[in-house]
């Protein structure tokens, strides 16, 4: 069954929003007024001069991405197309390759021949960081895509994402895995099983 709904009383100056046009248009001045003339300690929003000045990033911040290194200093990752997989904005791109005949890792490992991260493609949400089993692919890098007007500039291949070091300067993990032959190893392999 339909009941009426009174409509609410309201004035002209209700309906028309001018008193809250004008209370917006008087702080937005009085704070241009205040930060813009003011002396330093008594403005209220703090502006950073970037490029000379820059914030301390929290310890967190997910930054460029990085491929990280191995021992004889090829990339750790496998190709194993995890991260591509996970990741939801479909900005990573990899072509796997087979290593050669008589390499102890051949059938048991691949390498990425291709590797390209799209970053204005990338929402930075960390998945392909998680999703990576062999903790390849990190996002430890404390520094933020850097500004360019070449759409080239942001689409970066392995031999870039193998440039750029951690935070602590490194180019290896902090997690390290243990590679077939060293003493840590499993002993998984492709002759041995598991």
């Amino acid at each position: 069954m339909a009941y009426k709904i009174n409509k609410p009383k309201r004035s002209f100056s209700d309906q028309a929003y001018f008193p809250e046009v004008a209370k917006g248009v008087a702080l937005t001045a009085r704070r241009f007024f205040k930060n813009t003339f003011s002396r330093e300690e008594n403005k209220v929003i703090a502006t950073v001069q970037y490029p000379d000045e820059v914030r301390d990033y929290p310890e967190r911040f997910r930054g460029v991405h990085r491929l990280t290194h191995r021992n004889d200093g090829s990339p750790r990752c496998v190709a194993c197309l995890c991260c591509s997989t996970a990741c939801p904005a479909q900005c990573i791109y990899i072509e796997p390759g087979e290593y050669e005949a008589g390499d102890a890792r051949q059938g048991y490992e691949r390498f990425p021949k291709v590797f390209l991260i799209d970053e204005l493609r990338c929402i930075f949400c960390g998945f392909c960081v998680e999703a990576c089993p062999c903790d390849a692919i990190r996002m430890d890098t404390g520094v933020h895509v850097p500004a360019s007007t070449e759409r080239d500039h942001f689409i970066f291949d392995k031999e870039t994402l193998m440039s750029i070091p951690g935070k602590d300067g490194t180019y290896i993990t902090g997690n390290p895995r243990p590679e077939p032959g060293d003493p840590g190893h499993p002993g998984i392999t492709r002759e041995q099983g598991h």
